[in-house]
């Protein structure tokens, strides 16, 4: 057994001859230390009783074998990205290193992935465990595999993203087919895969309360490049891709000269030039998690300027009850999960005009109102914490991997 097994058996035993629970593999088409978010937050949970294992995209360097016949995965056993907020450690990320292979290769990583994914179950020792998905595309990889479930984590519509590939819609369907749990990031997303799977439980993104109420803290300090930007700002965190609205960005821009726009994010699948460029609006790149809280400070108001396309028909946007734990005013398009869920909480504004008079009452708040608003505030984050809802998928997946008869 390794290393690893032998530091995570401590999670595990309830007895002296207790079957561990199964250990969590996870396929995902997102990089473990890019943004935290909802795998990065449910998965250290479950590593909390289990070891979790998160297998990423490939990794193309030249100096590497043929994913043919030469790649291998790069172990990071230690406690990946995980913010100071919290004690979250034992996933284990795991990145398939190999050469390009080129325009066409799909077939050669779907075999690739297929090779390291059954020697990592000889080699890491794992007997019984689970099967993750975040991304069908994954799934030609688990042929010879022999999970206890197969469990799909729909956090998003990946068929409607720009550049989504052709075969991720007949992928996904077989994952449906194949899998025991479905869970689904968002209320509308949960409805269009209930009528897919009869197994659904809709779960939208939660969050951790106390991380961002370190917000409200006075000793909490705004970073430099935010206090730097005259007031009042307005500000949005998160990736900034082809789910922003950029034209109301910058009408409202104009239409508000004397606020300051602030844009916290990387940049991804759109250019730099498809930003708008005014004096008021400021981009400040990529912020690691731990730091959103001092940013969330140094914000008078924070924003959500969804487009209303493809991208962002099921979306639940995990900032929202980010910026609610901050008590924040929150300004958003009408994105249908918003609307059907914080509709209560958030002033939501369809057009740019629109965007900007909710900014005007924002910023004119009263204590009055501004204590009824908390009162709501606190209603919906209590329904909606990380760990409430890493306990109803743990149950549900306890349901679908009993405890084998007369281990105890």
């Amino acid at each position: 057994m390794t290393e690893l097994a032998n530091t995570n058996a401590k999670f595990y035993a309830a007895g002296g001859d207790a079957e561990p629970p199964p250990t969590i593999i996870c396929l995902s088409h997102l990089r473990w230390d890019f943004v935290w978010q909802r795998p990065q937050q449910l998965l250290s949970r479950f590593a909390r009783t289990r070891r979790v294992y998160f297998i990423e995209e490939p990794i193309f360097e030249s100096s590497a074998g043929h994913a043919s016949d030469g790649a291998s995965f790069r172990f990071n056993r230690g406690p990946v990205g995980v913010p100071p907020s919290t004690n979250l450690t034992g996933v284990v990320t795991a990145q398939p290193i190999c050469r390009d292979p080129g325009a066409g290769g799909g077939q050669v990583l779907d075999e690739m992935y297929a090779h390291l994914l059954k020697e990592l179950v000889a080699s890491e020792n794992i007997g019984r465990y689970v099967l993750w998905f975040y991304t069908p595309m994954l799934l030609p990889a688990i042929g010879d595999l022999c999970p206890e479930a197969v469990v799909y984590d729909a956090m998003d519509e990946l068929s409607l993203f720009r550049f989504a590939p052709p075969e991720l819609v007949p992928r996904e369907l077989e994952l449906l087919a194949r899998a025991q749990v479905v869970f689904a990031g968002g209320r509308s997303l949960g409805e269009a895969k209930s009528r897919m799977h009869p197994r659904v439980f809709t779960l939208p993104s939660g969050v951790e309360i106390e991380h961002f109420r370190k917000a409200l803290d006075p000793a909490t300090t705004v970073p430099v490049d935010l206090e730097a930007i005259p007031g009042p700002r307005v500000g949005y965190f998160g990736v900034i891709d082809e789910r922003m609205d950029l034209e109301l960005l910058g009408k409202v821009s104009d239409l508000r000269p004397d606020v300051s726009w602030v844009m916290i994010g990387p940049v991804l699948k759109i250019e730099e030039t498809d930003l708008p460029r005014k004096a008021n609006i400021h981009y400040l790149g990529s912020k690691k998690y731990a730091e959103l809280p001092n940013y969330v400070r140094g914000l008078d108001v924070c924003m959500m300027p969804f487009a209303l396309n493809d991208a962002t028909k099921f979306i639940s946007p995990t900032k929202t009850l980010e910026y609610m734990a901050a008590h924040r005013i929150i300004v958003s398009t009408p994105v249908i999960d918003v609307v059907k869920s914080y509709g209560d909480v958030v002033s939501i504004g369809a057009t740019a005009a629109d965007f900007a008079a909710l900014v005007d009452l924002a910023l004119a708040e009263n204590e009055t109102d501004r204590l009824g608003r908390i009162g709501r505030e606190q209603a919906v984050l209590e329904r909606n914490t990380w760990d409430a809802i890493a306990r109803t998928m743990d149950d549900e997946l306890r349901a679908v991997c009993p405890e084998p008869v007369g281990v105890r």
